[in-house]
């Protein structure tokens, strides 16, 4: 019913979480499948509980193109109504799945989504609350919980369960970083979806992971800027709004 979808470029630091991803995906009670994008790596350093199992497939890729990019061309390889994207290094609650897959099933809505965790360290987690709140909403409407771009991202990226074909509509964005800002502003705006109160995913928090990155400040500003006008250009246009005619009044 899922597919997981992870790039990776199997860097030694991140095997360990790797496999803890994964192990998190075994303790699912729904059927899923995982498509790895290898960025430039080479599928003989895959752990071997990944190797292994036959849900998990990988797609390799002749050299690097940077996290957006493998991610989009990992989903051609889609074959499930449902997609989630998820970064290598962290991990699912256990009921993830079943509580976001048993909600689009009920109701019909394009997308379900679930609060986030920070993981550190020493294991203990944060709960994050996105600004968007729980509860139902119409398509577009998570883009005004985002009031600028400055502010907190509306919901977390890698939260959202998802339609395949709205996922495949509105696929990572042409980004070095912020990319999933897109994706999500991108599927949220497209049909209407749920919220749920309760954690679904967990950020590791620790000093490889990309928001740590010497230099990752110099474009965040950017990102966000394009993203949070991607997310408020798709919504006037889904609405039938005018804002180069508002602007100008």
């Amino acid at each position: 019913m899922i597919t997981v979808v992870i790039a990776s470029r199997l860097r030694e630091d991140r095997l360990d979480y790797l496999t803890a991803m994964h192990s998190s995906l075994t303790r699912q009670s729904v059927p899923w499948e995982a498509v790895i994008a290898l960025d430039g790596a080479s599928p003989d350093r895959l752990p071997a509980p990944l190797a292994q199992d036959a849900r998990v497939r990988t797609l390799s890729l002749p050299r690097p193109v940077g996290a957006a990019c493998a991610r989009n061309l990992a989903l051609n390889h889609v074959r499930t109504p449902y997609t989630n994207w998820a970064d290598d290094d962290d991990e699912f609650t256990d009921d993830a799945m079943a509580l976001r897959l048993n909600t689009l099933e009920s109701t019909g809505v394009g997308w379900c989504a679930g609060w986030s965790e920070d993981q550190h360290p020493d294991g203990s987690t944060i709960l994050w609350r996105c600004p968007t709140p729980p509860g139902r909403h119409e398509a577009g409407d998570v883009w005004t919980y985002w009031k600028s771009p400055a502010d907190t991202i509306p919901i977390g990226p890698t939260t959202i369960l998802a339609r395949t074909d709205l996922v495949r509509a509105a696929p990572m964005g042409g980004l070095v970083q912020g990319e999933d800002y897109c994706a999500a502003l991108g599927v949220t705006a497209l049909a209407p979806g749920i919220l749920l109160p309760v954690p679904v995913y967990r950020y590791r928090k620790w000093n490889g992971q990309m928001t740590a990155q010497v230099g990752y400040d110099q474009l965040e500003v950017a990102a966000r800027e394009h993203a949070w006008a991607y997310g408020r250009s798709l919504r006037s246009v889904l609405h039938g709004e005018d804002l180069l005619g508002s602007a100008n009044s």
